[in-house]
């Protein structure tokens, strides 16, 4: 029921394209997968999210278990009926969620053992306590294609001895769960990564690579990036790990998706990740373009800080009379059928049209750009491609 298939190969880079199999169909690779957060990707209907290419997105673990409770999605038939989604999904084990909680109030709404964690819930301060076993059973009724293990994520800036220890209990926590995993029978409905940690330590990310490889995983995905470290050490975690795991078996890069990173992840061997940034950013009126052609003729504009390389803030007044699309290259619905004008008087209305466009175009134009990722490696030419798109994106010019 689950598979994965290389089709293509980039011969200068680790990049390559493929296909990943699931129950509910199929995920042409590279892919970038939208977070559905509450089982939503927010203010989109399924039917939407197809129309705008996506052909998997993540759903957390740690929400639905706590709202609406994972016992109810399972008297539900599950997220994909719950939903009313048919195609593939893939959930976390809930354990970012729940570490998050520690940092965010220094550590006082979680406390963890080799046995599991307990938390307090940020809904209600209830308390709760997370096994592998327990999260796997969660994720077991939620029903989703691909399931991740708990692990527990440290954030930057970690100590050595600390993120040791911590993979020290991720691997231990892996074990479990593939015990579990087999136990339950879960391999012929769901697709079980393990989750490589090791922080910004060389040693420790070969250390995690090598060992969960060792473990009978559908796939892997790496964990604890974009925490707050750099991008060049971000891009040094897939350097250490990727070599380390089974080439043969789909990789997925968690909560990384920043478009000036898409392209050195998916050279580097990434070939699926998670990002909440298209959606949370057209909340915020911030849509996505392919070039700064599409940028006003007004100094005032191109000069001010709120301009950036792959976006434009469509709240902004210079877009009060802007008869064109949001992206003239784009043809998604919201191109085809609305001005920068009627789309800028939404969002300065704050209606709530305004929300659903904004993250229409966005999901649909970051689908857009990983396409053309994929055909040109189908194609030979991914560095020549990553080279001119980064020639034509570069940052604006300084202030006269």
């Amino acid at each position: 029921m689950f598979s994965f298939h290389i089709l293509y190969k980039d011969l200068r880079s680790r990049a390559r394209m493929g296909v990943i199999s699931t129950p509910h169909g199929d995920i042409q690779t590279p892919a970038f997968i939208p977070v559905g957060t509450q089982a939503t990707v927010k203010t989109l209907t399924p039917d939407e999210i197809k129309e705008t290419g996506t052909q998997m997105f993540f759903v957390n673990t740690y929400h639905q278990y706590l709202r609406p409770g994972d016992e109810i999605v399972k008297k539900m038939g599950g997220l994909h009926k719950f939903m009313g989604w048919d195609g593939p999904l893939i959930t976390d084990s809930g354990g970012f969620q729940v570490f998050s909680l520690g940092r965010e109030d220094a550590g006082k709404l979680v406390k963890i053992t080799d046995d599991g964690v307990e938390f307090k819930s940020h809904i209600d301060g209830s308390k709760h306590f997370f096994t592998p076993e327990k999260s796997l059973a969660i994720q077991k009724n939620l029903g989703a294609d691909i399931i991740l293990p708990l692990d527990e994520c440290t954030f930057y800036p970690a100590t050595h001895e600390y993120t040791q220890s911590a993979n020290r209990r991720t691997h231990q926590w892996a074990e479990r769960t593939i015990r579990e995993y087999g136990r339950q029978n879960m391999a012929n409905r769901q697709a079980l990564y393990g989750i490589a940690q090791g922080g910004t330590y060389e040693d420790l990310r070969k250390e995690s690579a090598t060992f969960l490889s060792t473990l009978p995983f559908c796939g892997y995905a790496i964990g604890g990036v974009s925490v707050g470290e750099s991008k060049e050490t971000m891009a040094q975690v897939c350097d250490w790990q990727v070599p380390l795991l089974p080439p043969e078996k789909p990789r997925h890069l968690l909560g990384v998706g920043e478009l000036d990173d898409v392209f050195n992840f998916i050279e580097r061997g990434i070939d699926t990740f998670d990002c909440v940034m298209p959606t949370r950013i057209a909340r915020m009126g911030q849509v996505l373009v392919n070039s700064k052609c599409q940028i006003p003729n007004s100094k005032q504009y191109q000069k001010s800080k709120f301009q950036k390389k792959y976006e434009i803030d469509i709240s902004k007044t210079v877009y009060k009379t802007d008869k064109k699309p949001l992206d003239p290259t784009c043809d998604c619905y919201v191109c085809k059928r609305f001005t920068r004008a009627y789309i800028h008087h939404l969002f300065r209305a704050h209606e709530l049209l305004a929300y659903r466009l904004a993250t229409y175009h966005n999901v649909y134009w970051m689908h857009s750009f990983v396409s053309t990722i994929r055909a040109s490696i189908e194609e030979g030419t991914f560095l020549d491609v990553k080279r001119h798109w980064l020639d034509t994106h570069e940052s604006n010019p300084p202030e006269e």
